[in-house]
């Protein structure tokens, strides 16, 4: 599922990919009532199971360990888009890409039994990358040319192939 919006040209935005179990629109649960923001599926596995602002208040005031849980949850990408906003502030473009690098393995990322990479299946475009580390796509595309000349990655479309010993 991919979360964005668009700006005031018309490119769409990408702020976040989600994974499965992942919730979205819970600025609504805080009061948000107008949204800029779109949801789309990514893929043809996709499932969304809808709840209505007022279900999910009910469901929240009568039961604490749930309402714990989804509080917990925003809690959680609050901190996340605080790392985010750190790293898009300090850190050069490239330390921004190692580190999402290093997000996708966690997220995505399975070691290649042969040869002990870390083989990243991910469904991000280019774009996406380039949108969620701050940066242009043109320069997106130095910087993973520039880390495979390095022999650091290898990648295609939908694979990052991290060589052994770098993670």
């Amino acid at each position: 599922m991919k979360i964005g919006y668009y700006n005031e040209d018309g490119s769409e935005i990408v702020k976040a990919i989600l994974t499965r179990g992942e919730l979205f629109g819970e600025k609504a649960i805080l009061g948000e009532t107008i949204r800029n923001e779109f949801a789309q599926s990514i893929d043809d596995y996709t499932s969304i199971c809808p709840i209505g602002v007022e279900t999910m208040h009910d469901l929240m005031r009568n039961n604490k360990t749930f309402s714990f849980k989804i509080y917990k949850i925003i809690g959680f990408k609050f901190k996340k888009l605080e790392r985010q906003l750190q790293i898009l502030l300090f850190k050069d473009t490239k330390t921004r890409l190692l580190e999402f690098l290093n997000e996708l393995c966690i997220d995505y990322g399975h070691d290649c039994s042969k040869s002990g990479d870390v083989v990243i299946n991910h469904p991000y475009t280019q774009k996406d990358i380039a949108c969620l580390i701050g940066t242009s796509r043109p320069t997106l595309n130095i910087l993973l040319n520039e880390l495979k000349e390095e022999k650091i990655i290898d990648f295609s479309r939908k694979e990052i192939r991290i060589y052994k010993n770098i993670t």
